[in-house]
């Protein structure tokens, strides 16, 4: 008996610690999507989910990798704070503008962000001050919003309402609600779009978003081969599709891990991750 407790407290030692570990590392993990619409090779790095996490001094390490790729834009889908009173964004410019310095930045909206943005009486003007900021520092910001990242790519960040994200709201989303936030979708393009939650794929899809950039699971918090993640932010279980490159109709969805928890401060087997996209013209 007694060694049976020695294996179980050795055994949640090392899940705490391997959990840590994972936590304040990540991985770079690279896809590659082909499209007719481009003629020339585009590199992307899509950041999501920091809440606040650091990597190193002044984000050295993040940086650093960043760097090695050279990307012709970064692309962050959101979550990169902590909606909570009072709440410190300097970890997260300090990152965004120091990126801005060196690449284009488009920068979208997580329910983190919407939360600042919609609820001011809570949050005083932090969302505006963190905003304004960030245009100042000549990054690209989308809310509910489009721009050219050149002429063959366009790029939409959709802000999600919190009714969306509720945990058994039964909400449905068409691609009428994503136009009447983002006007129609660039069919002369290749169309990125930035929407945080990645449960609406389908209409995502059909908006006519050719690559959709999603985060908010964290990679399902625990991996578990054969079965998935082990649960979300919104308390769903054994989900496969929380993290990784998903293909459906013609449309792409890639779901990143992130960079950082949120509540519930585990990582197992699901190390904190840094996307890089690569965009190449279809071959006939």
């Amino acid at each position: 008996m007694v060694w049976t407790w020695v294996t179980v407290a050795a055994a949640a030692i090392w899940l705490c610690l391997r959990s840590v570990y994972e936590r304040n590392i990540f991985t770079t993990d690279r896809y590659e999507v082909q499209s007719e619409k481009v003629k020339r090779e585009h590199t992307f790095v899509f950041l999501t989910d920091l809440h606040d996490n650091c990597f190193g001094p002044g984000q050295r390490r993040l940086l650093a990798a960043v760097g090695r790729i050279r990307p012709d834009a970064v692309l962050i889908g959101g979550d990169m704070v902590v909606a909570r009173e009072g709440a410190e964004v300097d970890k997260a410019l300090f990152l965004i503008r120091e990126l801005a310095r060196r690449y284009p930045v488009f920068c979208g909206n997580g329910n983190h962000e919407y939360r600042m943005k919609r609820d001011r009486g809570r949050y005083g003007d932090t969302y505006d001050r963190y905003v304004k900021a960030l245009t100042e520092a000549g990054v690209t910001y989308l809310s509910n919003e489009g721009a050219l990242i050149d002429e063959e790519v366009r790029i939409c960040g959709l802000d999600l309402a919190k009714r969306y994200y509720r945990h058994g709201a039964g909400i449905d989303m068409d691609a009428a609600d994503i136009a009447r936030r983002l006007g129609k979708a660039d069919p002369d393009r290749y169309q990125i779009l930035l929407a945080h939650f990645p449960k609406y794929q389908d209409a995502y899809g059909k908006w006519g978003a050719d690559l959709t950039l999603s985060g908010h699971y964290h990679g399902g918090t625990v991996w578990l081969p054969g079965l998935g993640g082990l649960m979300t932010p919104q308390f769903e279980f054994f989900r496969k599709d929380c993290r990784g490159l998903h293909e459906k109709d013609g449309h792409t969805m890639i779901v990143g891990r992130g960079l950082g928890t949120h509540s519930v401060n585990l990582r197992l087997n699901n190390p904190s991750q840094l996307v890089v996209v690569k965009l190449v013209p279809r071959v006939s």
